[in-house]
């Protein structure tokens, strides 16, 4: 008797000792033994419940697509949040990336081959409206609530009713506010140094690349290159011309142009008096060696090329963000260089701030586990440790807070296996959390001038149709890509000539059609929305 009483008593010292072991060690040792209960659960097949109560009891991996080239550390970053994933989800994630040398043609056909994909950025530029109107995304209207209910609160409502399509959910957008207009970087301690003038418009461009060019022969003065931005393929020094046109985007298809003063009223831009003027100016810069003959057949990207030194200046790819990043590097490298910006906007005092749809990511109809994707995701966006593991790295290691407030890279760019929004993680950008470089104040600067003439964006609301044109619109890629990519880079011997040949053969592509119907479309939008 006396020996069951003393089993007794040991028992309940024991768990009175657990107990205040408990008690005294905090939410740390609560986390342990769910981790404990967790693989006991796993054991016994009883359900484990995660955020919400949902059943997480399947262990699962997703797999989450991003754009951009795959930085160092990203196998360290990986495993630190899959070490916080298995504690709180029961899931692992694979991070993956498209790089840029070739990512709209890989992005398509992740989108068309049925590999099964958990989460994917999506973007305005693409084709998210397209996609989406498809049947390439989940629809997200009662899954989030159910699964991600923080994150639908966190983002307001105008944002969601800017990336509906069909009045449906695709993509989650994100919210920080920022305008992402391309600009002019170059190195201003050569223009002070030959006196060069302020690039400021297109004549004075183009007199500082020549005054450089004369004064720095072995110098590259920029890498431009092919690329493809949705509508099809085109040679990306035409960004340049933002300084020049308030068209109301500068990306309209097909040819088109519109005034945004009067958008009701679209002209056809391919073959006019404007567009010959254009394109000889572009023969005049690329005989004057303002991008290497090769170039055509660039793959390394425009912002990083000049991020590392490697070239004067940008004409394209350098909004204000992208800027302040080559800004960074540039610093890094070579501090006694000075660089400079000039927005396009500033001449033409149209700027846009970004659509709800610039930013986001989508959970596509092939996600095996959209539930716990969603899940994850709130965390990205709303959980710090999960923020700033992937938007930063980890402190310490490879950036620091300085001031509460400021990011500082830690080490070099050649040292740094993970620099800011390595993996461009754009889509969960928090405002209430964003950590920025001390430099970002010069960007702050932009973008409060900007907002003293920003517009809304009215092309982004629009989806097109394209079925009762797909067959001449895919013969038209074509003809873009063979005539009008070399006209636009300047790479042909008589301009008047070759604008002839690419109009005769997107005309038998069949462009009139494509035109015709692209702005009924357009007025019908126009007229939806009260414009013009």
């Amino acid at each position: 008797m006396r020996r069951r009483i003393f089993i007794g008593i040991t028992v309940m010292l024991l768990l009175f000792l657990q107990l205040t072991v408990l008690g005294g060690c905090g939410m740390s040792q609560i986390s342990k033994v769910t981790v404990v209960e967790q693989q006991d659960a796993e054991k016994t097949g009883a359900k484990m419940s995660g955020p919400n109560g949902v059943d997480i009891s399947n262990k699962v991996e997703l797999s989450l697509w991003m754009l951009g080239d795959t930085p160092k550390d990203l196998p360290l970053i990986n495993e630190k949040i899959n070490k916080l994933t298995e504690r709180d989800l029961n899931c692992t994630v694979k991070f993956n990336m498209l790089n840029w040398s070739d990512y709209m043609q890989r992005y398509n056909l992740l989108l068309s081959s049925g590999q099964p994909i958990d989460l994917l950025f999506t973007a305005e530029w693409l084709n998210y409206n397209q996609f989406a109107k498809k049947g390439a995304f989940r629809e997200l209207d009662s899954l989030l609530p159910q699964y991600a209910p923080e994150l639908f609160s966190f983002v307001p409502k105008e944002y969601w009713d800017g990336v509906r399509v069909n009045n449906k959910i695709y993509t989650i957008p994100a919210t920080w506010k920022e305008y992402v207009n391309p600009g002019f970087a170059y190195r201003e301690d050569l223009r002070k140094k030959y006196n060069l003038p302020e690039p400021n418009s297109l004549e004075n461009i183009e007199a500082y690349l020549e005054g450089v060019s004369k004064n720095e022969p072995s110098l590259a003065l920029t890498s431009e290159q092919a690329s493809d931005n949705g509508f099809g393929p085109y040679f990306t020094a035409y960004e340049v011309l933002n300084i020049k046109y308030k068209w109301i985007d500068l990306n309209m298809p097909y040819g088109l142009t519109g005034e945004y003063d009067n958008p009701t009223e679209i002209n056809p831009y391919w073959g006019s008096q404007d567009f010959i003027d254009d394109m000889k100016m572009f023969k005049r810069w690329s005989e004057k060696g303002f991008w290497p003959k090769s170039a055509l057949s660039n793959r390394d990207s425009i912002h990083n090329v000049f991020a590392n030194g490697n070239s004067v200046a940008a004409l394209s790819g350098e909004n204000p963000n992208r800027y302040n990043e080559s800004y960074l590097i540039i610093k890094n490298l070579y501090p006694d260089r000075e660089i400079g910006y000039y927005p396009y906007a500033r001449s033409t005092k149209l700027v846009k701030p970004v659509h709800p749809t610039h930013n986001g990511i989508a959970v596509p109809r092939t996600a095996v586990n959209a539930e716990r994707a969603l899940m994850f995701y709130e965390k990205l966006v709303l959980d710090k440790t999960y923020n700033y593991l992937s938007e930063y790295g980890i402190e310490g290691v490879h950036y620091a807070i300085e001031d509460n407030k400021y990011y500082k890279m830690l080490g070099d760019v050649k040292t740094n296996g993970f620099q800011r929004e390595a993996i461009n993680g754009w889509a969960w950008r928090n405002p209430s959390i964003m950590l920025f470089d001390k430099s970002f104040d010069q960007i702050k600067k932009i973008f409060d001038e900007f907002d003293t003439y920003s517009k809304p964006d009215i092309f982004m609301g629009f989806v097109e149709d394209y079925s009762p044109y797909q067959a001449e619109r895919a013969a038209l890629y074509q003809v873009q890509s063979q005539y009008l990519v070399p006209l636009q880079a300047g790479l042909v011997d008589n301009v008047e000539e070759a604008v002839d040949v690419f109009m005769e053969k997107a005309w038998a592509a069949g462009l009139y059609k494509i035109q015709v119907e692209y702005i009924r479309q357009w007025k019908e939008y126009c007229k939806e929305k009260g414009l013009g």
